[in-house]
């Protein structure tokens, strides 16, 4: 996730264990570094035409697969065991029972019975351990279609946050590591403004329900609210490129180039260095920031351990909250409830209740493992959380105790995006891929990745646009690159 300053180069170190403290020296003040490839014993003095990185990611996976394997043997043996013992006890019982020994034949006939209801028991068994491993490889049966139609290139560090605007003209936002966030025409991928007010990574961007304002969240302790003006471009005609059918069969290519950090195609469009209104009260970075429901109020969030509510009009504080244990990561709006979610690195995430004046409730949901690096509202009284633990719970907000649905993944999860219409979740990974599910945890899709189109780096946000006729979700990362897809789900998948 975002940084006050650094190169993207860095963000190749997000797959280590420790992502947060990568995150917590980009997010403020980080330097050009090349990742250092993992040393491979294995590989040395083997004749292999495979790139490296390709060699070290099968072995990677081999190793995970070959454990995998490991502990079904283990299980194999225990179960062969048990099948053993119940066997010698099932002839003791039957001397038991007829008072004589039983005869070869009907000792025989009794052990078989009871050994193949036990094998049952044992295929079953190994069938529900193995679907994890299996699950991995096995081609999808859906229909959906995922066509990548844009790439949005012109950023000169990781894109942290992605955001499309709500009023007309509908523009594409990004906010990057670079200390700016760039207005895009979704059709034609040109850059059509640049803001440069903030002095430190900026870590998310929204847009205002009703006017031509962006709000953006700093690395420096800020977050500013300012006015654009942008003229949409006339289309230009795109080349017609293949459909490709999203599966979990995908095949990993080898890394391609990286965009060019030295073409900068942004730098002939208008600057806005000026914000209208700059909300100032952390002692920490802001992290991100929303507008509540009517626009008059903002909401951010800060490694401070705290959110805060302002006056968008005035800049005054009206609220802090406080109660997380940890930095926050992330905090959301409800699209027509005053409600604002903060989530924690306390592996909490909190709903703030703001409908009554006179009284604020906070309500704790508690049940992930990690890091919560996001929480969503979503259609009804719903909210969907996602974490570093890599899992992704959809809770009922009059039922707070456990969730409705949980979605277990290989990797962990960055900024979750919801399709309220279609009701889909995008979940974007830190293993670079993004995959789509229903609310009651249905795999539906995987954007398609190889060496010729998807990212190449940590995937760190999502955004869908629902009423766009050809983008309708967009995704941003460690690449310095946002893309547009056109996801197109059948009805009847989505009700299976």
């Amino acid at each position: 996730m975002p940084t006050e300053s650094g190169s993207c180069s860095a963000a190749r170190q997000a797959k280590q264990k420790r992502k947060s403290h990568s995150l917590s020296i980009r997010r403020t003040n980080s330097s050009e570094q090349e990742r250092t490839g993992l040393p491979r014993d294995m590989l040395e003095g083997q004749d292999s035409k495979l790139p490296s990185s390709v060699r070290s990611t099968l072995l990677e996976l081999f190793g995970q697969i070959e454990r995998e394997f490991e502990n079904l043997y283990i299980e194999n043996l225990e179960l062969r065991r048990e099948i053993e013992t119940l066997n010698e006890r099932l002839a003791a019982e039957g001397q038991a029972i007829d008072g004589a020994e039983l005869s070869k034949g009907q000792l025989k006939t009794k052990a078989s019975h009871s050994t193949s209801q036990l094998s049952q028991k044992l295929k079953t068994t190994y069938k529900a351990s193995t679907s994890k491993i299996v699950s991995s490889f096995k081609t999808t049966t859906s229909r959906a279609v995922c066509q990548l139609v844009k790439e949005y290139i012109g950023h000169r560090d990781g894109i942290w946050d992605v955001s499309v605007a709500r009023t007309q003209p509908v523009v594409l936002g990004t906010a990057s590591a670079d200390h700016t966030a760039l207005l895009w025409s979704i059709e034609t991928g040109r850059s059509l403004a640049k803001y440069t007010g903030h002095v430190g990574s900026v870590n998310s961007i929204k847009f205002h329900p009703s006017e031509q304002l962006a709000l953006t969240a700093s690395g420096d302790q800020t977050a500013h609210v300012w006015r654009y003006a942008v003229q949409l471009p006339v289309p230009q005609p795109a080349a017609d490129s293949s459909q490709q059918l999203c599966g979990e069969d995908e095949v990993e290519c080898s890394d391609k180039d990286e965009p060019d950090a030295d073409a900068d195609p942004s730098s002939d469009c208008p600057t806005i260095r000026a914000p209208l209104t700059s909300l100032k009260s952390h002692q920490g970075v802001v992290i991100a920031a929303d507008w509540l429901v009517g626009g008059k109020q903002a909401v951010t969030a800060s490694w401070d351990r705290t959110a805060n509510l302002y006056d968008v009009e005035t800049s005054e504080l009206v609220h802090s909250l406080t109660g997380h244990d940890q930095e926050l990561t992330h905090c959301c709006t409800h699209p027509t409830q005053r409600l604002v979610v903060t989530s924690s690195r306390d592996t909490t995430f909190r709903l703030w209740d703001f409908r009554d004046p006179s009284i604020h409730s906070v309500n704790v949901f508690q049940g992930h493992t990690d890091t919560v690096t996001s929480a969503v509202f979503t259609v009804g009284d719903n909210v969907v959380s996602g974490s570093d633990d890599r899992t992704v719970k959809v809770w009922d907000l009059k039922n707070m105790r456990s969730p409705i649905a949980t979605i277990r993944t290989d990797s962990a999860i960055n900024r979750i995006n919801v399709c309220v219409g279609q009701k889909i979740i995008a979940l974007p990974h830190d293993n670079r891929q993004v995959r789509l599910f229903d609310m009651s945890g249905v795999r539906l899709a995987r954007l398609p990745r190889s060496s010729r189109q998807g990212h190449r780096r940590m995937v760190c946000g999502s955004a869908w646009s629902e009423d766009h006729p050809v983008c309708n979700l967009f995704t941003c990362g460690f690449d310095r690159q946002a893309i547009g897809w056109n996801i197109n789900i059948p009805a009847l998948l989505q009700e299976k």
